[in-house]
């Protein structure tokens, strides 16, 4: 067959971020979504007119969505992005596109600035690395931090932002495309005002700011706040009076968007509910905040680097810290996520779908070519089971993961 290669995946169940299309199909060419029909009947007439110029593939009445884009995940398959190597990246990156995850920001811990320079290197060194998800770029996440809010971050760590230390990181690297921090602290807004400079990303985590101070925040061009309900700020009284923080901010902040650790652990159905409600599906952004034992089995493994890193013990579908009292992370997949919205919490297809897809592309700046099923996009493409297992990966048209009979090419 000459020209470009196409693809058409049909006979499945095309979820998008706004319908649901039984008996729709998608047509791939190269890298590229090229066509979008919505029942049998013009996917048949398509065909028709074009006999033998399309691979076909059967998706045999499976979910057909678009790949999951993870805005924040450490690590899975035994690595983690601060192990510092290349291969400690791409076997993250690929242990996560098995399981649909076809975008992905690499996620960083507060440690030491040597730590996180060999972070910076590898990932340099790595992102050109053929198999894996689209690197959409670093998300540092801290060190700057509140102490009271530092959850199973290292607090040995944890400081206040310092302009020669983060200036001295930002030219050090063009790959950062997020960065979480606390920002009540000292310099923390003339920080975001660089990272907007900079066309970066500020998002609001491990906080004790009080509602005003992030409203602030919000202002100086945070947009994001990190893994909603942990490691922030809530209603508290101070001299008798109640004072509202961060998670109250961003209920009354309509433009911020929300991460939520949709693991079936961090948070209960009831509070993944209570998100969709206040801040709709375009709003809410599910996450992995995957460690390195994502689709590992039961133990004890690193925190961070594998080499000095924190212990975490897994049981139970989560990582906990060694002495039980708090989750350390989560060891979740995509199709995890998917499956916790729609089964557990009681999403809608197509609002779990924006939530897994667009929400995240649209909260980093990729909805022009990520997040959907439309002509023109990048050919990121998941089926999943009606169990929500996965099936096909596609990521930007070359096969992750091979199904009904898919050739890797």
């Amino acid at each position: 067959m000459s020209g470009p290669r196409r693809v058409l995946i049909r006979g499945g169940i095309l979820v998008t971020p706004s319908l649901v299309l039984p008996g729709g199909a998608v047509l791939v060419e190269d890298s590229r979504i090229a066509a979008v029909f919505p029942d049998e009947r013009e996917t048949r007439t398509w065909v028709e007119a074009r006999p033998g110029a399309v691979e076909i593939l059967d998706a045999r009445g499976d979910y057909v969505l678009p790949g999951f884009l993870d805005l924040h995940c450490h690590g899975g398959g035994g690595f983690d992005f601060m192990d510092g190597d290349p291969e400690s990246v791409v076997g993250t990156a690929r242990s996560h596109l098995e399981h649909g995850t076809t975008s992905i920001l690499p996620t960083t811990l507060a440690s030491s600035r040597p730590a996180l320079d060999a972070c910076l290197s590898a990932f340099r060194r790595a992102k050109g690395e053929p198999g894996c998800p689209d690197f959409l770029g670093l998300h540092l996440e801290g060190p700057y931090f509140s102490q009271a809010q530092r959850g199973a971050q290292d607090p040995a760590h944890i400081r206040d932002p310092d302009p020669a230390e983060y200036l001295s990181i930002l030219d050090s690297s063009d790959d950062i495309a997020r960065w979480t921090l606390a920002p009540e602290l000292p310099g923390a807004l003339d920080m975001a005002a660089e990272l907007v400079r900079r066309g970066i990303l500020p998002s609001i985590g491990h906080s004790d700011a009080t509602l005003e101070e992030t409203f602030r925040a919000f202002d100086a061009g945070f947009t994001l706040v990190t893994h909603l309900y942990s490691a922030m700020s809530t209603v508290k009284r101070v001299g008798g009076y109640r004072v509202p923080g961060v998670l109250e901010a961003a209920w009354l902040l309509d433009g911020l968007y929300v991460e939520l650790i949709a693991d079936g652990r961090h948070l209960p159905p009831s509070l993944l509910r209570l998100a969709r409600k206040i801040k709709g599906p375009d709003r809410c952004c599910l996450v992995t905040y995957a460690m390195r034992a994502a689709g590992l089995p039961d133990g004890t493994y690193p925190l961070g680097a594998k080499d000095g890193g924190q212990s975490a013990v897994v049981r139970e579908g989560v990582a906990w810290i060694p002495d039980g009292t708090a989750f350390a992370g989560s060891v979740a997949t995509a199709e995890r996520l998917f499956a916790t919205a729609v089964r557990d919490a009681g999403f809608p297809l197509a609002e779990a779908a924006s939530m897994w897809t667009l929400a995240p592309a649209r909260a980093i700046g990729a909805e022009g070519r990520k997040g959907s099923l439309a002509p023109g996009k990048d050919a990121d493409i998941v089926t999943l089971s009606p169990e929500f297992e996965t099936r096909l990966v596609l990521s930007r048209g070359r096969t992750a993961r091979p199904a009904y009979g898919a050739a890797v090419g």
